[in-house]
């Protein structure tokens, strides 16, 4: 098929031709005297993008998956107690695993469309007088509603509890998206991957801990074994890892955090919520209801779109992708077939994600939604144009010197003729 694919779920996202570049390298020794020199910059670059001074970031070859298990089965013991509220597909499934790795999860059953209720997890903290709660499972991203809650509330709510639960957080989908502040929001174990705002394919599961969830190595009873903290740390310190490496993907992770670094974070995050914001004027313009129900829980790198009632949104998706070579998120559990997912984030800019949007509109028509032509679109396009900032101007190499004139035809004729 002519032209590209339009990628727009919200992960894996779009890889960059410079972190593409990167990655493509021949295999080496990773048991080498010159491996330090690629991991241990990576690793000490890392902490910058979840803002942590204090903590350790740890890269297994996994998904996010991965990280979330590292995070429980390295500071818990089977039987403690964990604290969640369920409002989303990942939620729910962070939920899932702890209950089968044998911890007793409190449940706080939210609507879907809804963020992390605070109030209610700091009444059930303060109820808490024994401490009896080890940790707190909090997801930033909610990635199936499109739904972004308060970490730094929930900071204050474990406080003001006086409560010295663990705060572990998902940040799969919000980590180098949106602003996320480990050491000021005192998080303990803070997970991401590699496939979302870190532009790479999926294969690495991250997880940067605290000094207060490390410290709880010891105790913690867990079975664990690849995704055995201490193991990485030692190996770490040294510049290696207990195991293979995703080689090539450490290198595209190399590229990917020099691209950000370049852009700078909070430019990052201000490209995400203005694209956000232009997804939300199309959803507006189309006359349709994001699952988000209040603007307070808006997500900057997701748009979970409601479609009418007697639409299946999966045909909306399948028509995208089969007719137009667009790939949009679908509606995940109990959303299935009622929403499908925009995702703005990564690598991209107006005109991609325009792209997506117009895409979207034609699917939903052909799907028999009544959607003006044009109408997202619009919408999207005065958002951005009110907004939008002069590129920077970008410096060029120095220009050649001219040429030196050619000789006269009669001198050329000459020389030939003493050079024979």
């Amino acid at each position: 098929m002519a032209g590209r694919n339009f990628l727009l779920v919200p992960g894996p996202t779009n890889t960059p031709d410079r972190i593409l570049r990167a990655m493509h390298v021949a295999m080496e020794d990773h048991r080498s005297s010159d491996f330090p020199s690629l991991a241990t910059p990576v690793l000490e670059d890392l902490k910058k993008i979840f803002k942590t001074t204090k903590g350790q970031a740890y890269i297994f070859p996994s998904s996010g998956t991965g990280a979330w298990e590292a995070s429980l089965s390295n500071t818990l013991s089977p039987g403690d107690r964990v604290l969640a509220a369920r409002f989303g597909q990942f939620s729910y499934l962070w939920i899932d695993m702890a209950q089968r790795l044998g911890l007793k999860v409190d449940i706080l059953e939210t609507e879907w469309g809804e963020g992390a209720p605070i109030e209610r997890l700091h009444e059930a903290l303060a109820a808490d007088r024994a401490h009896e709660i080890k940790a707190v499972l909090f997801t930033h991203n909610e990635t199936a509603t499109g739904v972004t809650s308060d970490v730094g509330g929930m900071r204050k709510a474990l406080d003001d509890a006086r409560h010295p639960a663990l705060l572990m957080v998902d940040g799969v989908s919000s980590i180098g998206s949106i602003d996320f502040r480990m050491d000021e929001w005192g998080v303990d174990c803070a997970v991401t991957g590699s496939q979302k705002g870190l532009m790479l394919p999926a294969g690495l599961g991250i997880v940067a801990v605290s000094p207060k969830a490390a410290a709880l190595y010891e105790s913690a009873k867990l079975p664990r074994c690849y995704f055995d903290f201490a193991d990485m740390r030692k190996a770490n310190a040294t510049g290696y890892f207990p195991y293979t490496p995703a080689l090539s993907l450490l290198y595209g992770l190399r590229e990917s955090l020099a691209m950000i670094f370049e852009e700078g974070l909070e430019n990052i995050f201000a490209r995400h919520h203005r694209l956000a914001e232009g997804a939300r004027a199309a959803v507006k313009g189309w006359g349709l209801q994001l699952c988000a129900k209040e603007p307070r829980w808006y997500s900057d790198t997701v748009s979970a779109v409601m479609v009418p009632a007697g639409v299946n949104a999966a045909e909306v998706i399948d028509i995208a992708y089969r007719r137009y070579n667009l790939a949009l998120g679908a509606g995940l559990a109990r959303m299935s077939g009622k929403l499908f997912r925009i995702g703005h984030l990564g690598d991209l800019n107006e005109l991609m994600l325009l792209g997506g949007l117009a895409g979207a509109e034609m699917a939903m028509r052909d799907a028999g939604i009544k959607v003006t032509p044009g109408s997202g679109v619009a919408a999207a396009e005065e958002s951005w144009r009110g907004t939008a900032k002069p590129l920077p101007k970008r410096d060029l190499p120095p220009r050649a010197p001219d040429a030196q004139p050619a000789a006269p035809a009669a001198k050329e004729k000459a020389t030939a003729g003493a050079a024979r």
